[in-house]
């Protein structure tokens, strides 16, 4: 029951910087906002070809939802690499302090969390993020994305690592959206 009690006041004290007063002191939760709508776009069940430096392309399957409160894009990413099977699981949401995209991933080939973080180009529609993570080796990388939403029914997503030396694309995916209408320019 103490834990219980400990959790809620904790959650409540996370939550309080984001709350406001409407009339009467009463708090209201926070809404989504035009990032969000950036995010919503890609909602929906996707066919994905992987392609990679010295690997056959793959195909794979994503499914991307906005969760807790249209706060989040869950992407969970599922794919067979030349017989081993794949599974992925991603979120990404904006955070109005830091003014930027952040984002989340973990998956069955790698133990390590990786965190990245960046702005979206209205102009480009592109999700530009960096952050840290490994390689296949284990070696610390400098990561850098980019999601490119050619338009409603198709996006590129592009991995480059930075090591020692000079940055290199380790991998893009082109996804298609399933029972796609057609295609409209994102906003």
């Amino acid at each position: 029951m103490k834990t219980q009690l400990s959790v809620a006041l904790l959650s409540l004290l996370c939550i309080a910087p984001f709350t406001r007063a409407q009339e009467g002191g009463t708090p209201e939760m926070p809404k989504p906002g035009p990032e969000h709508a950036n995010l919503q776009m890609a909602e929906g069940t996707w066919d994905a070809v992987v392609e990679g430096e010295g690997m056959e392309p793959s195909k794979g399957t994503s499914v991307m939802k906005m969760v807790l409160g249209g706060f989040w894009m869950s992407d969970h990413f599922t794919c067979d690499f030349g017989g081993m099977k794949f599974e992925g699981h991603g979120m990404t949401g904006y955070d109005p302090i830091k003014k930027k995209y952040v984002s989340t991933w973990v998956d069955n080939m790698n133990p390590a969390l990786m965190v990245t973080e960046g702005t979206y180009d209205e102009k480009t529609r592109t999700l530009n993020m960096t952050g840290d993570g490994y390689d296949h080796m284990g070696n610390q990388v400098k990561v850098r994305t980019a999601t490119i939403h050619k338009d409603r029914n198709t996006v590129v997503f592009e991995m480059y690592h930075k090591g020692a030396g000079a940055e290199t694309k380790v991998m893009s995916i082109t996804y298609t959206r399933r029972d796609a209408s057609p295609a409209k320019p994102a906003k």
